[in-house]
């Protein structure tokens, strides 16, 4: 079966999924598991839709899908689909995401937003008119959902760090270090929108506004391609996105960010790095070691200050309660399944889920001004501070 059992009330949600790569296997493993964990509305994953029939038939038989379809147009106006999650490529966010929130449907769509400004402003206002005929829309930035990273979040609202003076976000990769490696859409600006700006400096900097509650105010930012021609169905093609990107956040209070990504750091295959850094305390963190939480408390004496290790899986730590006994590791894929309940209890209580597509186009924001100053060889751009609307993980229903 692929919905879970109810009890009379409510009938179930229709979910259909968009694309079934990478992130669609991963947004399918989470709406399999999260009813089994948490208490979300009820709901049925009615259909998986992609271009090639046979593939996509395949994918929503392997991971649990009523049935598939090539037309996703058509998909969003069944009465039966109330919720449409979108995993496509970044060039068709704006459009099926515009779409199916005129349709009424509660829409979650990946990370970034869209692939320009002018398609993440016209994402960010369609989501303001659907808001007020009760759709829902949220964007999908999971590491938000890390419990570590939570607790961070927790511990930094709650004064623990003190005067945050500045932050370190550093997420490395290495799979394009290879010069013979072929191209793909990825590498392409037209599908990609960018290179390692777009797909991970959006996480980095979703994670310092998630973890502060601030915003940007100025940006500096440098982009670089190491290998410019890759090889592809027409021989050598270019590549017209950036290989690594660099970047200094000024934020509202005068704190300072610096943020560095890469596809091309040897060694490193899925490296998110942050340290953060206040006048009471500081805290370290590291992707690949996603239990754990490094805090140091400078208000202890000197002789007995040093970092000490958080092992994030207590029951009172954000998430766990739905999981394991203490001691025992959540994984990367656990973070897609936070995000989906925490994306149905919002539809189900009719409140704004976050990050919402405003907080998305934030981040879209400053990576445009990342772009811009990149082009102006470093000259700074000034950013207009808007109010976030990110929740705490407190603040959760």
């Amino acid at each position: 079966m692929n919905s879970q059992e109810t009890s009379p009330g409510p009938p179930p949600l229709g979910v259909a999924m968009i694309g079934y790569a990478f992130m669609g296997k991963a947004h399918s493993n989470a709406w399999r598991n999260v009813a089994s964990y948490f208490d979300v509305p009820a709901f049925e994953r009615r259909v998986l839709v992609g271009r090639d029939p046979e593939g996509v038939a395949e994918a929503a038989a392997k991971y649990g899908w009523a049935e598939s379809a090539t037309d996703w147009r058509a998909v969003i106006a069944r009465d039966d689909i109330h919720i449409v999650d979108i995993c496509a490529p970044g060039f068709m966010h704006a459009e099926i995401a515009i779409a199916a929130l005129e349709a009424g449907k509660h829409v979650l769509v990946e990370k970034p937003l869209a692939n320009t400004l002018a398609e993440a402003e016209a994402m960010a206002e369609a989501a303001r008119v659907a808001r007020d005929r009760g759709a829902q829309s949220m964007i999908g930035f999971n590491y938000r959902r890390v419990p570590a990273l939570a607790l961070a979040r927790e511990l930094i609202t709650e004064g623990r760090l003190g005067t945050v003076r500045h932050v370190r976000a550093a997420y490395l990769q290495d799979w394009l270090v290879d010069p013979d490696s072929p191209m793909t859409w990825r590498l392409n600006k037209e599908t990609a929108g960018s290179g390692a700006l777009g797909d991970i400096a959006s996480h980095a900097i979703d994670q310092v506004l998630f973890l502060l509650g601030e915003q940007v105010t100025e940006v500096s930012g440098r982009l670089h391609t190491f290998t410019p021609q890759r090889p592809g169905a027409a021989g050598l093609e270019d590549v017209t996105v950036d290989d690594a990107a660099w970047a200094t956040l000024t934020l509202a209070s005068g704190a300072i960010a610096s943020v560095e990504v890469s596809r091309v750091a040897t060694g490193r295959k899925n490296s998110l790095t942050l340290e953060i850094y206040g006048d009471k305390g500081a805290l370290l963190f590291d992707l690949e070691d996603l239990n754990e939480l490094g805090f140091l408390d400078a208000t202890l004496p000197v002789r007995e200050q040093g970092f000490r290790r958080i092992l994030v899986n207590e029951p009172e730590h954000p998430y766990l309660e739905a999981w394991w006994p203490q001691g025992h590791v959540l994984g990367w894929e656990h973070t897609f399944t936070h995000e989906i309940r925490d994306f149905l209890v919002a539809v189900g209580t009719g409140t704004q889920p976050s990050p919402s597509f405003e907080d998305g186009l934030n981040v879209q924001r400053i990576l445009a001004a990342v772009e811009e100053s990149a082009a102006a060889k470093s000259s700074l751009i000034q950013l207009t501070p808007s109010a976030p609307t990110t929740q705490t993980a407190t603040e959760r229903a």
